[in-house]
């Protein structure tokens, strides 16, 4: 009861009652802002996706612009001017944010950049997710782009989650931009060989793959090096699906061995080959004394 007496002499019920109820009004205000601005981004997301759809943006692009930076900003506008409607000084909040904001920029300098970076792939797009590309030497199909990362998963099923500033930096090869890409394997026939024979037994065995390459462009064999110890050949074949690339490469270059070995016609391996046209008196005596 002591406690209680204390409580009443310390505080003013009827002032504190008072001021309240003065109070309420803003409270009602503000809880009224809140909830227009979350039913004005319920509403407006769905035109803001339709207009972005229309423009051609993929569907990753309007994801992270609708979900994150539209979002952002309408949350950013709602509590501002619900703090103003409380009383808060708005102008010492957001200068204390922008101080706060420069500190946190210069702490994670290389995070913006990669969110820059971010941003520049979803707009240049020089791939999309689905697209088969080699990058930083390594080849794989993008399953997901983000505003940090880009992840790639490879054949051997390993997923690679790549830094967006480090992309930008490097020669991108995109397997899947332009269509049908071109698998090329080499092998080499010894120079008593005829290359006519080698390129049609090598195009015969090729049409086992049939159901792998395109029959337009056709496939062919053309010769691409005078090498130390064999013609190096070159087989060239497309195909319109880039996951193959590597697959295929490796069954025609066992193809080629199998079919140029059915034919008889030679594989060599590198060799060298001495010829002596000529050995002098005193040469001659000194190798017959040794």
């Amino acid at each position: 009861m002591k406690y209680m007496e204390l409580l009443r002499n310390s505080v003013d019920i009827e002032q504190l009652t008072t001021s309240f109820v003065a109070y309420v009004p803003q409270l009602v205000a503000t809880l009224c802002i809140l909830i227009f601005f979350w039913i004005f981004y319920i509403v407006s997301k769905k035109i803001l996706q339709r207009a972005l759809q229309k423009i051609g943006l993929e569907e990753s692009v309007i994801t992270i612009i609708i979900s994150n930076v539209y979002r952002i900003i309408i949350v950013v506008f709602a509590v501002v001017m619900a703090a103003g409607q409380l009383g808060i000084n708005i102008a010492a909040a957001v200068a204390g944010l922008g101080v706060a904001g420069i500190a946190i920029g210069f702490a994670a300098q290389e995070s913006l950049s990669n969110v820059i970076a971010g941003f520049l792939i979803l707009f240049d797009k020089p791939f999309i997710v689905g697209h088969w590309i080699a990058v930083d030497s390594e080849y794989g199909k993008v399953v997901e782009i983000t505003l940090r990362t880009t992840r790639i998963r490879k054949r051997d099923n390993t997923y690679v989650v790549i830094p967006n500033q480090q992309i930008i930096n490097q020669k991108i090869i995109n397997h899947s931009k332009s269509g049908p890409v071109r698998i090329e394997a080499e092998v080499g026939i010894a120079y008593k060989e005829s290359i006519a024979e080698a390129r049609s037994v090598i195009l015969n065995g090729i049409k086992q793959f049939e159901d792998s390459i395109l029959q337009e462009p056709a496939p062919d064999v053309v010769v691409d090096a005078l090498a130390d110890s064999s013609i190096v050949l070159k087989v060239r074949v497309w195909t319109d699906n880039p996951k193959d690339d590597e697959p295929l490469r490796f069954k025609l270059i066992e193809m080629c061995k199998t079919e140029l070995d059915a034919a008889t016609i030679e594989i060599p391996f590198p060799h060298m080959q001495l010829f002596v046209d000529d050995i002098k008196d005193p040469a001659r005596k000194a190798l017959h004394n040794s």
